[in-house]
């Protein structure tokens, strides 16, 4: 019999489009083999299409809050039906750029400096905080979003404005600013998949340079780093993937500046678009998207 496959997608998050692409491209090669597929939106018709379907797996092609944050990793324990991905806990943990660097930092991985911001106290001392612990420019970014949704980058004279833009977050991180180059690396359950270089058009790789084909961002594979360099930052990668307790498939961005690496964050869901970098890194690897889709599915039915 055919494999049922439930593809979770869209959801309300600033990601929405990438996740409606994703499950859109997942749907794809599903359907070129032989399986039986229905996209899902995580909304109040879920139990419904999760009951009448009966999947075999549920693929989560979702990005974002409420995707990959444990929110409905939570939901999809209750039904006992394999699901990709990271669990509860590390979805949670990954998603929590405060919680995720203090695991970092206590396992002796690489991250750059940083402080909260927290608007139920608002601090007019924070440009000289900042001048004390982290210099400027810095990096603004809210603690639970994904995709560099609201990232900015903030020099003295405009970090003020900044902050007051994003109230809506509650808290914000403010970052110490690495600069030097873009190197993100994949993880494929306990194996180095491999790592490939960005080097965006745009001020640094924001929303438009990983999503938008006009933003014209080069991808670098293999990177230009000796073989002692890769394996520094492929074995953080897969230290970060351990300690957080992801499963499956991740994807760590780093920045390497003065002969040094830096974690910036990891992602328990990487996209599966056409521009996405992990399908890109596995088919330099010998695995095809077709493969690579295939592996995510039977790590989702074994993990549990």
């Amino acid at each position: 019999m055919k494999k049922k496959i439930l593809i979770l997608s869209g959801g309300i998050s600033k990601e929405r489009l990438i996740s409606l692409d994703t499950g859109l491209q997942v749907a794809k090669e599903l359907k070129k083999n032989s399986y039986s597929v229905k996209i899902s939106e995580p909304d109040n018709n879920l139990l419904k299409n999760i009951t009448l379907f009966k999947p075999d797996i549920i693929f989560n092609a979702l990005h974002g809050q409420f995707g990959e944050d444990g929110y409905i990793q939570t939901i999809l324990e209750q039904f006992k039906i394999p699901y990709t991905h990271s669990g509860v806990i590390s979805s949670s943990i990954a998603m929590d750029k405060e919680i995720s660097k203090k695991i970092f930092i206590k396992n002796k991985i690489n991250t750059p400096n940083y402080l909260i911001y927290s608007y139920d106290k608002e601090d007019s001392n924070i440009v000289q905080k900042i001048e004390k612990k982290l210099k400027f420019p810095v990096v603004v970014k809210p603690i639970n979003e994904g995709s560099s949704v609201n990232v900015y980058i903030c020099t003295r004279n405009n970090i003020k404005k900044i902050l007051k833009s994003m109230k809506s977050y509650k808290q914000v991180m403010i970052e110490e600013f690495i600069g030097g180059r873009e190197i993100q690396v994949a993880i494929m359950g306990n194996k180095k998949l491999g790592a490939i270089e960005l080097k965006p058009k745009r001020k640094f790789y924001d929303y438009q340079a990983k999503y938008n084909t006009n933003a014209k961002t080069q991808h670098i594979i293999p990177v230009d780093l000796s073989k002692k360099k890769l394996d520094i930052v492929m074995n953080m990668a897969l230290k970060a993937h351990k300690v957080i307790g992801c499963k499956g498939v991740t994807r760590s961005d780093f920045k390497f500046f003065n002969n040094k690496f830096y974690l910036l964050e990891i992602n328990t869901q990487p996209g599966m678009t056409k521009l996405s970098l992990v399908p890109e890194i596995a088919a330099y690897r010998g695995i095809n998207f077709k493969q690579l889709i295939e592996w995510i599915l039977q790590d989702a039915s074994t993990k549990r």
